[in-house]
């Protein structure tokens, strides 16, 4: 693996978290993604299940993870399956992980071959009462059209197991994965770290006429460099009027003199992620005009970060950063501040300019599983990332850190990514 093993003390406290949940004399069963395949006999680089990483550890494709915590034997309350190495995987693709390997990463003693699990499963099936199976919920989920192994999994078993019980895994990891154990968190810190260092290279790197994706070459040299497993998303090298779409990340463009740069990005580092943004002048100087924006963003971020704290629940802190960056708008000039007063409160006329959320979840997923009618508690990650964009003027700001809810307020966990002007225009003239 590319990162350093994590102790698996991690993922023992988690299947322990997760089976106390879970309801009497049940079986759990999560399943690795799938490969996915491109064109001709090429593949994607291959992404774990979450949830199963979660619980497990294990980084690779072809492997089942079975809880039953109520099993008589106990050899069998904690069983892992991985894919053998054969002569021809040995040959092409090199060794998968040994037994002894993937007990070292998961803590679970009892591992077996994969083409072994429906008949060990069969023997423990009808001592149970029920099955909890794994399956993509997030909101915004991309797989609702596609049959993964999750969905091949559940198939499977109602067919094997008609009438049994079937509970939701994914409604326990939900409700446990928001909250970040102090593993987790030095994870988080490690990506944010290679985050910092990556953009510091691509200030030294940038100047006018230079492609958008050189600069996003920057970012992936580093993050590679550093052992990280992958971006967290691809990145957004967004310059002059790109930075107005969201979610803008062909990077092709020309970075041209006098424009503003926005770049949102993310490192992945042992599946655990950071998420950031920053804006920056293509020439190392901000305009009049680019650095009031920037100021107004960079006062919505200082206050609004403020608010992110255990019991606020997430509909009233994104309506005060809605306010936040509703009076900045007054300020430059974008809105009236008679026409506000007076404004549709269904329609505020703030949209124009800043048109969506402020704080997401962030760890195993960039947009990390909970629910946001659950108030904000210590030991969750947020980001927060106000903006405005303005297309008649080719401008767009955003700015964004990750933090750590802790008792009494918050920790920024990006804070030593460069973000005042002074700062970031001293080392863009170096």
């Amino acid at each position: 693996m590319r990162y350093d093993q994590v102790p698996n003390s991690l993922f023992q406290n988690n299947r322990k978290n997760f089976t106390s949940r879970m309801k009497d004399n049940t079986i759990a069963v999560l399943t690795s993604n799938d490969v996915k395949h491109n064109n001709a006999d090429d593949v994607m680089g291959f992404a774990q299940n979450n949830d199963l990483f979660y619980l497990s550890g294990i980084d690779q494709e072809g492997t089942i993870l079975v809880l039953y915590p109520d099993a008589y034997k106990k050899e069998n309350r904690e069983i892992l399956f991985v894919k053998e190495t054969n002569d021809h995987i040995k040959i092409w693709d090199g060794e998968k992980l040994t037994k002894k390997q993937a007990t070292e990463v998961s803590g679970i003693r009892r591992i077996e071959w994969l083409q072994d699990f429906e008949m060990v499963l069969q023997y423990m099936a009808f001592e149970s009462d029920g099955f909890y199976l794994g399956h993509n919920e997030h909101l915004k989920r991309i797989t609702k059209n596609q049959q993964t192994q999750q969905d091949r999994m559940i198939s499977w078993c109602k067919e094997k197991y008609p009438i049994h019980e079937y509970y939701r895994a994914a409604k326990i990891t939900r409700a446990l994965r928001p909250i970040k154990s102090d593993e987790e968190i030095e994870l988080i810190k490690r990506a944010a770290e290679i985050s910092v260092v990556s953009f510091k290279n691509v200030l030294k790197a940038c100047k006018p006429n230079i492609k958008e994706y050189e600069l996003e070459a920057e970012l992936t040299y580093n993050l590679t460099k550093s052992g990280a497993t992958r971006h967290a998303f691809k990145p957004i090298v967004a310059s002059g009027k790109n930075a107005c779409a969201l979610h803008y990340n062909t990077n092709d463009s020309t970075c041209n003199d006098g424009d503003m740069i926005l770049m949102d990005f993310g490192v992945c580092y042992a599946n655990y992620n950071s998420d950031t943004t920053r804006c920056f002048p293509v020439n190392g100087k901000f305009s009049k005009r680019q650095r009031d924006i920037y100021t107004s963003i960079l006062h919505c971020l200082k206050e609004g970060s403020k608010l992110l704290k255990p019991g606020i629940n997430s509909l009233e802190y994104e309506k005060q950063m809605a306010g936040l960056v509703e009076g900045e708008l007054i300020k430059l000039e974008l809105l009236n501040a008679d026409d506000v007063a007076n404004q549709d409160s269904e329609n505020p006329l703030y949209k124009k300019y800043f048109m969506h959320g402020t704080a997401h979840h962030i760890g195993l997923d960039v947009h990390d599983v909970g629910l946001y009618s659950r108030p904000f508690e210590a030991g969750m990650v947020l980001t927060c990332e106000p903006g405005i964009y303005i297309p008649e003027e080719g401008i767009g700001c955003r700015l964004e850190n990750d933090y750590l809810l802790i008792k009494d307020g918050n920790i920024n966990l990006t804070e030593a990514m460069p973000i005042e002007i002074v700062d970031i225009e001293a080392l863009m003239e170096d």
